[in-house]
Parts: C-alpha cells; sequence; structure tokens
C-alpha cells in the first residue's frame, strides 16, 4: 500500500469536507504552519492542507522544536477562516485533539490520552502535539484567520537521546507498523466536522468539546499537576471553565490555567 501523502492520494479522501481540492505537498519544507500562516496574509482560502514529508524546522508550543524526520510522521497544518471571536480560539486547539483522538482511534485501534491543551499523550510520553496560531482583526476581536498545526509521531523505532523519555510513535506504543494516509484522510475529516459543528452553533460545540475533552483526558479532572505559568504552582486538576480553560484547586483556591505547561506529578 502506498503510503505517500500527496493530493492525488489523499484527495479523494477528503471529498465532502472543507479541504477537498486545496492539499498541498512537500517533500522537505522548514515548517508547515510557518507556509500556512505566509499564504493566509496573502489571501489563501479557508482549507488549504500543507502536508509535509519532512520538516527542517518543525515548530511545537511555546518555542519548542518538533522532531520531524522524513516519512516517520503525519505533519500537517490547516489554514482555516472561521467566524469565531478571538475569546473562542481555545476551541480549535480542543477540537484539533478530539479530531486526532478519533483519527487514531478509528485508524489504530488505540486511545490516547489528552493532555490540555494540544498534547497528545500514552502514558507521560507525547505521540502529537497541536500548535494554533491566529491573526485578529483590530477593534473587532474576530479571527481574520488561523492555523492549525497537528504533528503525530508514527513510524518512529526510536527517538534521538533528548527525546527518549518525552516521546513516542503509534508503531512504539502498538508494537505494528502503521501506514500515515489513512490516518491523514481520517484526520482531516474529523477535524473538519469538528470545525463545521463550532461554525455552526458555537455555544453548542464547545459545550460538546468540553464535555469531550473531559471524558478522553486524564488530566482534566482529579490529577495533581505542576503548572509552569505565573512562577508555577501545583494543584489538583478540577475541570474546565466555559471557555475551555483548565481549573486547578490551589492552597490558594481555583486558578484558572491560561498557557498550557501543564505536567503531572
Amino acid at each position: 500500500m502506498q503510503d505517500e501523502l500527496t493530493p492525488t492520494l489523499l484527495d479523494p479522501l477528503t471529498t465532502g469536507t472543507i479541504f477537498h481540492g486545496k492539499v498541498q505537498y512537500f517533500a522537505s519544507i522548514a515548517s508547515t504552519n510557518t507556509a500556512a500562516m505566509k499564504d493566509a496574509l496573502e489571501g489563501a482560502p479557508a482549507g488549504t492542507v500543507y502536508f509535509a514529508d519532512e520538516q527542517m524546522a518543525g515548530r511545537g508550543r511555546g518555542g519548542h522544536d518538533w522532531h520531524s524526520p522524513p516519512g516517520s510522521g503525519l505533519y500537517v497544518s490547516v489554514l482555516l477562516r472561521p467566524r469565531l471571536g478571538s475569546q473562542d480560539a481555545l476551541w480549535l486547539s480542543l477540537a484539533a485533539g478530539l479530531a486526532s483522538h478519533t483519527a487514531i482511534l478509528a485508524t489504530c485501534q488505540t486511545a490516547p490520552d489528552l493532555r490540555w491543551p494540544n498534547d497528545i499523550m500514552y502514558g507521560r510520553r507525547k505521540v502529537g502535539g497541536i500548535l494554533t496560531e491566529m491573526a485578529s482583526e483590530a477593534g473587532s476581536g474576530q479571527v481574520r484567520y488561523a492555523v492549525i498545526g497537528i504533528g503525530i509521531n508514527v513510524a518512529q523505532e526510536s527517538f534521538p537521546p533528548e527525546l527518549a523519555e518525552t516521546a513516542t510513535s503509534l508503531r512504539l506504543e502498538t508494537g505494528r507498523e502503521w501506514q500515515r494516509l489513512p490516518l491523514a484522510g481520517a484526520l482531516l475529516k474529523s477535524l473538519h466536522w469538528e470545525l463545521h459543528a463550532l461554525e455552526t452553533d458555537t455555544a453548542k460545540a464547545a459545550e460538546s468539546l468540553r464535555k469531550r475533552f473531559a471524558t478522553h483526558s486524564s488530566y482534566v479532572e482529579n490529577a495533581r499537576v505542576h503548572v509552569e505559568e505565573d512562577g508555577g504552582y501545583t494543584g489538583i486538576t478540577c475541570g474546565l471553565t466555559e471557555k475551555g480553560f483548565l481549573k486547578v484547586e490551589t492552597e490558594r483556591g481555583v486558578r484558572t490555567v491560561m498557557n498550557g505547561g501543564v505536567r503531572k506529578l
């Protein structure tokens, strides 16, 4: 079976989605998110998809690098022009996490954990990550465009020493080889429906995302965590706010995590 991520092979898998006919493929690129953000500024249409076989300067959240060797993972960014206010932008990351969970479960018959707000986990090791970037209209606060980057480790049998304790792959977790193409198709379909729901009825979709994310995440309720922001603090997680932010019960009361950096203790 072919395991390339070319438009010819991917387009039939995106029929009926906003991504159909808009797939771009790069054998090697610095960063799919960087390319998508540049094209967004220049007017590229919503639904444009950027797949890479290899990223030379893949980016993760918080300025971290994303290890992106050739032929080993899904490295994809999607360009969106959602009808959302910037105050609702967090739902894009949570939607991408749930879409990734759905795609992995459907394709590989294994259910990953979701670490709020943007990591796909097995135990304490990361199998995937999400980086959402956007620009808003001055004054109105409406999202002008957004780019969701998703990286999923699929075929790696090992990682560099500096990542060996924190990274994993679907192959390592299941002991099986998996084709990237069906996983990519399932991911785009799941992402389409999550985004469609958000734009159709944001309040209803947000409540669904909040409940489902909590169901598939061991981090949202009753997890003892360390939070990196505000000088660092520890506590017990106690759900998500109405806007999707993580709540942590501390000795000084409930605090709301705004920018991620959550680790289990």
